[in-house]
């Protein structure tokens, strides 16, 4: 295992009615704050109503940037920094999933840099300063919550990148699981895809680190036990708490310490959202078991039987290749019973970009679980049509 320094500051505020929390965290940042959200749930559910009502009482002014986009744009975050420049924001207060608080992350930096923001994506050391991001979390799915990490597009450029930056990790997050009740059947799915993705991108390391991928194991068998019950049971709370705490931990670092990797499918994926927008965790469910199959080889092959015994409960054959083969066709499967789309081609996507596409996916490889080439991204792409 590799040396490694631990710090995860974040506070959570974990279950029913943690939003009142506000009142004690919001004061201790400032006068004013930026309220970022989506399209526009958090007014249907109530959320938005609670965050006015404490945000009065705690003698905060709210300013707003409404419209986020499930991946979000940089031209959303250059409004959002115009808007704190302009109005002296002090801190930035995203209400929603994973795209809401990495764009509300990078306004946080991007109101302290003189520079363009897209700079602060291509070129994370730049970032020195940022405002304090306070989180109320509606959806389990990225972990942005309590990691370091923004991932932002770009739709001049057709680029999908994630900058990180310790300054970007939230000062506290509220994480009340009845806010996820109202989620769609398939953005659900979609996260629970998201979360299991983190998980395995850190389990397939060439380091041992033995309790982290007991960890990640754990995380996995949260997912696969609760994934279609959260569909029979949307109001299910102890399925909807257990998965939204195991998507904070998927991607918190805990993972990752005594064994990083660079991840191998999030930036293959990254490339078919920056230039088809596709759903995140459903582009990962499309692409996982294919770049799998691609990177099964008599060195890998231990960790793929391990995972298809402990979480698929595959019985061992005494032929490695065919339990690790069984395990990747399962989490296909599992994929398909949440009603996500199991090939590119139901997307709506062909090989027009595969070029393009691999070459940037190729660029953001290097030190992965496995070095992929530029024609072998080409080929997982292929094999997911």
């Amino acid at each position: 295992m590799e040396n490694f320094i631990y710090h995860v500051p974040t506070k959570i505020y974990f279950g029913k009615g943690q939003i009142a929390s506000l009142k004690e965290e919001l004061p201790r940042y400032g006068k004013k704050a930026l309220l970022v959200y989506g399209g526009g749930s958090i007014k249907r559910n109530g959320i938005y109503d609670a965050i006015r009502r404490l945000s009065e009482e705690a003698g905060i002014e709210l300013l707003e940037l409404p419209g986020v986009e499930a991946n979000p744009r940089i031209t959303t975050v250059y409004r959002g920094v115009e808007l704190c420049r302009r109005e002296g924001i002090d801190m930035v207060l995203p209400a929603g999933g994973g795209s809401v608080i990495d764009c509300a992350k990078l306004v946080a930096a991007g109101a302290c840099y003189e520079g363009d923001a897209w700079e602060l994506v291509k070129h994370p050391g730049l970032i020195e300063k940022a405002l304090p991001v306070i989180c109320v979390l509606t959806v389990a799915a990225t972990g942005s919550e309590m990691d370091h990490i923004a991932v932002i597009s770009n739709d001049e450029t057709q680029e999908k990148i994630g900058t990180r930056n310790p300054l970007l990790r939230p000062k506290a997050s509220i994480l009340d699981p009845s806010y996820t009740f109202s989620v769609s059947p398939y953005q659900t799915a979609a996260g629970v895809a998201d979360i299991m993705s983190h998980a395995m991108e850190s389990y397939f390391s060439r380091e041992p680190a033995d309790l982290q991928n007991y960890f990640a194991e754990a995380i996995l068998r949260v997912c696969v036990e609760n994934g279609k019950r959260l569909l029979d049971e949307p109001d299910n709370y102890e399925a909807r708490a257990n998965v939204m705490w195991a998507a904070s931990w998927a991607i918190n670092d805990t993972l990752k310490m005594g064994h990083m990797v660079q991840w191998s499918v999030h930036p293959i994926e990254h490339q078919l959202s920056a230039v088809y927008d596709v759903t995140h965790g459903e582009g990962l469910a499309i692409l996982t078991p294919h770049w799998m199959r691609r990177v099964l080889d008599e060195e890998s092959v231990g960790q793929f039987e391990e995972l298809a015994v402990h979480i698929w409960k595959v019985k061992p054959s005494g032929d490695r290749f065919r339990t690790a083969q069984e395990g990747i066709a399962c989490l296909e499967r599992f994929f398909e019973g949440l009603g996500l789309k199991s090939r590119l081609s139901q997307l709506g996507i062909d090989e027009s970009h595969f070029e393009e596409m691999a070459a940037k996916a190729a660029a953001q490889v290097k030190g992965a679980y496995r070095e992929l080439t530029k024609e072998d991204i080409i080929q997982i792409y292929r094999d997911s049509l």
